[in-house]
């Protein structure tokens, strides 16, 4: 059973696109005798195997400090969004101090689009996932409680 479920989050990350460091390991992988568990024997054309862990052509790649991502659909949590210009800026940042000193793995980002400064976090795939992180940080910042909601748009996965 957990080798269906490797098989399947293989090929979630194969179908977003996901560059493996090790493409042919999962091909060695299925194809290995387990004691008693039986033999797994796989044709298929080169060609396929040189596919796995390919990027699509239509993929959208950003450049940020030397550092490469690739964008996906997927979910982030907003924490603060504001119109005041002269507050909205130095709350969105100092919300953004409060959330990575208690979650520094949480990527965060502030953003200014006309009239709002917005302060959004998470690079999620699911909604239940972006859920998940949103019922926690209701419970970690009561103040946020009420602005805090879940948005999709694009994510930035690390090539």
């Amino acid at each position: 059973m957990k080798r269906c479920y490797l098989i399947l989050i293989f090929l979630f990350l194969c179908s977003s696109g996901i560059r493996l460091a090790a493409q042919s390991l999962i091909f060695e992988w299925l194809s290995s005798a387990g004691a008693g568990k039986g033999t797994v024997v796989i044709h298929q054309s080169a060609i396929i195997r040189q596919m796995v862990g390919m990027l699509p052509p239509d993929a959208k790649i950003e450049e940020e400090n030397g550092k490469r991502f690739l964008l996906v659909q997927g979910y982030r949590i907003q924490i603060f969004s504001g119109n005041n210009q002269r507050r909205s800026k130095d709350e969105a940042f100092d919300k953004e101090k409060q959330l990575n000193t208690l979650y520094p793995d949480l990527p965060t980002y502030v953003k200014y689009t006309a009239p709002f400064w917005r302060l959004r976090a998470g690079d999620f795939f699911s909604y239940e996932e972006a859920l998940a992180m949103k019922y926690r940080l209701s419970k970690d910042f009561p103040s946020f409680k009420n602005e805090i909601s879940i948005f999709k748009e694009d994510i930035r996965i690390p090539l």
